[in-house]
């Protein structure tokens, strides 16, 4: 198998579940006690978002870059930066390493793509939701248009990621609120939601919507568990 780097901590809950997701897929594919050959980098997510609250994308880009350089120098042979929030920096830390970066926007896109959804909510935190390049990549990587931003339900997931989920802490209140604004979209002309959020899974039944749920972090970590498997 492959070694992948994971740069992690973006938050720690959310790198636990791309952990648990790459190594399920590895164990399904090759079966027995086979697991995933990884390496993570795991930051102080403290650090990195005083850098995004800041839109201080160099310092962000300092912090991807460093964990970036170390993975490749443990023997990764390919990067996954483990957040949507740090979309900025990639193209960036791409430049300065010599492994690919596998892009959690790109990896969206495909499957978008793969699957015929063509008009999309897009959910996420304000630099994600609000942001006018993530948007753009994302349709131009899936083919799709995209509802307007929610300017009000990116601040709420901020709230809800920084002072609830990115510490592990998952409230009836929150999940309550996720399903009502998704039952609000699910009646617009669209066709799917994207959680273009790691957390939003832990307060977000994928499965127990009326609108299909694309889900990031479950995209991007199978993505990760088919490069890990081009080496078997």
């Amino acid at each position: 198998m492959k070694k992948l780097g994971l740069i992690g901590g973006l938050s720690w809950s959310s790198t636990a579940r791309y952990y648990e997701l790459i190594n399920q897929a590895v164990q399904r594919e090759r079966g027995g006690l086979h697991s995933a050959t990884l390496l993570i980098d795991s930051l102080d997510f403290a650090d990195v978002a005083r850098c995004a609250s800041q839109n201080d994308w160099e310092c962000a880009a300092g912090h991807m870059l460093g964990a970036a350089k170390r993975l490749e120098a443990g023997g990764a042979e390919a990067v996954m930066i483990c957040a949507n929030s740090l979309h900025k920096v990639v193209p960036q830390v791409a430049d300065m390493v010599g492994i690919p970066i596998i892009h959690i926007i790109d990896e969206i896109g495909a499957k978008l793509k793969a699957d015929g959804i063509r008009k999309v909510a897009l959910v996420g935190t304000s630099n994600v939701m609000m942001d006018r390049d993530y948007r753009q990549h994302l349709v131009s990587a899936g083919g799709v248009s995209l509802l307007p931003a929610d300017a009000e339900l990116a601040g709420r997931i901020d709230r809800m990621v920084y002072e609830e989920l990115g510490v592990g802490k998952v409230t009836r209140d929150a999940e309550r609120y996720m399903k009502s604004e998704l039952t609000d979209i699910a009646k617009e002309d669209v066709q799917a939601a994207v959680l273009a959020c790691t957390e939003l899974e832990l307060i977000v039944d994928v499965h127990a919507n009326v609108l299909p749920i694309y889900d990031s972090a479950l995209i991007h970590a199978e993505a990760g568990a088919r490069f890990v498997l081009e080496g078997q």
